[in-house]
């Protein structure tokens, strides 16, 4: 397959790259230091902070699905980033005529109102009472610019007429890949923390050949 990795050096794109080269894929690696990728991609240097458009079409253009672990490296300080940089993206994507995509967000985005979606549930149905009544509460204190600008680039997807998926991990981890994880429609995992990176990776790829994951939102955790 033919692969479009967004923010391919990255936490979550690194590994991306790794397991999609491993797997045989044709890649397409979009960072803004292309000089870290590995020489078996193709690499293309985009800072989506200040996007080029007609480089973004060309490192999409003719791809079966992109892949974008796009986000801040500092979530407190760098909200914006990536409903700014998806929106380029999606208009990449339409300008190429390139339908699937995959992108990562975050457990704790469900319940944040946007436009599109102004009264949202008040909590996650898969959220228990540790995580209704302390977990959540504390990381939108500390995050909520993060979590608004991810709830945002999910209402550009859901507005986007693109065959798309979110995944929506808890705390990430640098441990390794297991393939072991639980999977859940359109809420999150219930008594899942956290997630390894690589593990988040290994689901996004294989969800590019899941045609039941298209307009899903998909919650992960170990």
């Amino acid at each position: 397959m033919k692969l479009t990795i967004v923010a391919a050096t990255g936490g979550i794109g690194r590994h991306l790259v790794e397991q999609a080269v491993a797997d045989g894929h044709d890649v397409t690696a979009v960072a803004r230091r292309p000089r870290e990728l590995p020489a078996s991609v193709r690499a293309v240097a985009v800072d989506l902070t200040r996007p080029d458009m007609p480089t973004l079409a060309a490192a999409v253009r003719g791809a079966d699905a992109v892949l974008s672990a796009l986000g801040p490296r500092n979530p407190r300080t760098d909200a914006g980033i990536t409903s700014r940089g998806t929106r380029e993206i999606v208009a990449a994507m339409h300008a190429e005529h390139v339908r699937r995509i995959i992108i990562v967000s975050a457990a704790p985005v469900g319940p944040v109102p946007v436009p599109g979606q102004p009264t949202p549930p008040r909590h996650d149905p898969g959220d228990g009472f540790f995580m209704r009544h302390l977990g959540v509460p504390f990381t939108r204190a500390m995050f909520g610019r993060h979590y608004a600008d991810l709830a945002l680039t999910e209402q550009t997807l859901r507005d986007s007429e693109l065959q798309w998926t979110v995944s929506r991990p808890p705390k990430l981890t640098d441990k390794p890949l297991t393939g072991r994880y639980r999977t859940a429609w359109n809420r999150n995992i219930r008594g899942g923390f956290s997630v390894s990176r690589a593990d988040v990776a290994h689901h996004m790829l294989a969800m590019v050949n899941q045609p039941d994951t298209i307009e899903q939102v998909v919650g992960i955790a170990n």
